[in-house]
């Protein structure tokens, strides 16, 4: 999408008439058809056989129409079947039911998901590149989805506000500047935090400097995440990074945090200072250029366990990105 490419206006006039509880729908009707998602969803489906009344890309616009108006059940169509604003947006006459989109659903292909996928991040990359940013970052950080039922790919894990409750436990890439969700790993809710990381991180890396090849690429990752497989990729490829690393697993790290005595103020709050350091045991060449950060509390005390390894120059450590 051309950074050049000029919208036409939509015209808005308030009357007084009566409105029905989903006019504000009528901004994404102009907004629709100017990022083509109608279109991009039905090349997503094209492959498979298409329903007489209902084809795949028209349910997947059901549900996008779905969530914007704040609804999270398949059932909760029902509030708004007979609601003409909701069918003028999706070109419908009448609204299919609940079985039908359950059908729909489940007879989408792993394909027509990696191809929704790769459209997601297309849009998100578009929109990045009629911003004339000089810097993207990237946060990849892990959310717990809690359901009631036994649905497929949910299971027992950790689950902080919902304790034994089957969840799913999704990664997700947000582009820090624009709060846009880039990408999803989806994954029960058994699994370790790093599970899929490394290839994950390594895709979405790819996708933004593949697509933006004169953009910075930085990106934030907690300790939960943290391997010596994702500092090396990521140092190996040039990308600047913050990585909380944890202490109990570098106990040579918190020593020299300790023993530390002159340190840099980055801000009234964090201070750092700069060394070379790579784990022991790993088998890369030399150690890795090195800035170690440090928070004081409201009573002047140094807090050691909050601590990023950052591969870029300090000044462009993000003092909001902080982990326990």
């Amino acid at each position: 999408m051309s950074s050049s490419l000029k919208y036409p206006a939509l015209d808005v006039r308030f009357e007084a008439q009566s409105l029905t509880s989903y006019s504000g729908l009528i901004l994404y009707q102009h907004f629709f058809p100017l990022i083509g998602i109608k279109e991009r969803l039905w090349r997503c489906f094209r492959h498979l056989k298409v329903s007489p009344t209902y084809s795949h890309h028209v349910v997947m616009m059901l549900l996008v129409v779905h969530l914007i108006i704040g609804h999270r059940k398949l059932r909760d169509v029902d509030y708004y079947r007979d609601d003409e604003m909701v069918k003028r947006v999706l070109g419908l006459k009448r609204l299919p039911d609940v079985s039908t989109i359950s059908r729909s659903l489940g007879s989408a292909d792993e394909v027509s998901v990696e191809k929704v996928r790769d459209e997601s991040r297309n849009l998100v990359i578009e929109r990045l590149s009629t911003e004339g940013l000089s810097r993207v970052t990237l946060d990849f950080d892990g959310s717990v989805l809690s359901t009631g039922r036994h649905a497929e790919g949910t299971t027992v894990g950790f689950n902080k506000k919902k304790k034994g409750a089957r969840s799913y436990y999704p990664l997700f890439c947000t582009i820090a500047q624009t709060d846009q969700v880039l990408d999803v790993h989806h994954r029960p809710g058994n699994v370790h935090d790093s599970n899929g990381a490394d290839a994950f991180i390594g895709q979405c890396l790819h996708s933004v400097r593949s697509a933006l090849p004169r953009v910075k690429t930085e990106t934030r990752i907690d300790s939960a995440f943290f391997n010596e497989t994702i500092a090396e990729r990521l140092h190996s490829t040039d990308v600047e990074f913050t990585i909380s690393v944890p202490f109990e697993r570098f106990t040579e790290l918190k020593g020299m945090i300790e023993a530390r005595k002159r340190w840099r103020q980055l801000n009234g709050e964090l201070s750092y200072f700069e060394t070379h350091w790579k784990p022991i045991g790993n088998p890369s060449p030399g150690p890795h250029p090195t800035a170690l950060s440090s928070s004081v509390n409201r009573s002047g005390v140094r807090t050691k366990r909050l601590f990023k390894s950052i591969c870029s120059s300090p000044p462009n450590m993000d003092t909001n990105s902080r982990s326990s």
